[in-house]
């Protein structure tokens, strides 16, 4: 319970306590987070995919697992929120070098607001984070937040 707990303590710091939605929580094990959810239900409203800054040897790994997600068409919609995690353990990656490494240097919708209503885009963002430290995520879950009715 402690982890439903804290999740929904910081859903509510984040201004997303108030909505009404399902976000998936998926990333390779070992990127930060304490659960993967491995099944993907009708009704999804964001994902949100979690990377591992520090271990770039599993960059190739991650890049493929997103691709996947990228290129499911019941997921055609969805915002996505990708978190690298871990960027207080020096030499982790930069934001600039894990959107290399994931083949998103020229497909993020950037930090403000995207415009839904006139196009095809589907909102898609990087920020880095350090969760043992509490920082970065905030941002993202912002970011996040403005997609979420």
């Amino acid at each position: 319970m402690f982890l439903v707990d804290w999740l929904y303590g910081v859903l509510a710091s984040l201004g997303l306590w108030q909505k009404e939605a399902k976000i998936l929580f998926l990333g390779l094990d070992n990127s930060g987070k304490t659960t993967l959810l491995h099944m993907l239900k009708d009704e999804v409203d964001a994902v949100v995919y979690l990377v591992d800054a520090y271990d770039k040897e599993r960059f190739t790994e991650s890049k493929n697992e997103l691709d996947a997600l990228l290129s499911d068409d019941s997921l055609a919609k969805v915002p996505f929120l990708i978190l690298g995690n871990k960027i207080d353990i020096p030499y982790a990656a930069s934001e600039e070098e894990l959107r290399y490494h994931l083949g998103l240097s020229n497909f993020t919708t950037g930090k403000g607001k995207v415009d839904l209503d006139d196009s095809n885009v589907r909102p898609l963002e990087v920020f880095m984070c350090s969760i043992v430290r509490k920082m970065g995520y905030g941002d993202g879950f912002k970011w996040l937040s403005q997609y979420i009715k």
